[in-house]
């Protein structure tokens, strides 16, 4: 099973034959202004709009994460991430 796509996704199973190159087919930069890292993504993919609303959910759940990483330990982290890419199977 491919965690990357289950966060993008965690209802639906993705093949990696199809999930990886609907994931992949981008083009990132990086840029650094006021002590802050931006990727920016930008897709190649014919169904790039799927794969922008993926990615922005992928970085929500990040963003999110980080607000509180602080106060878990790793293994807290690590448990949040599989619950979210596994919520299917823990039913929420």
């Amino acid at each position: 099973m491919n965690l990357t796509p289950r966060l993008a996704d965690p209802d639906h199973h993705r093949e990696a034959l199809t999930s990886r190159p609907l994931l992949l087919h981008g083009v990132a930069r990086q840029t650094r202004h006021a002590g802050q890292t931006r990727l920016t993504v930008t897709s190649c993919h014919g169904r790039r709009e799927h794969v922008s609303r993926a990615l922005r959910r992928i970085s929500k759940f990040f963003q999110d994460l980080r607000q509180i990483a602080e106060q878990l330990t790793v293994p807290q982290r690590w448990a949040r991430i599989l619950a979210e890419a596994l919520k299917k199977y823990l039913h929420g």
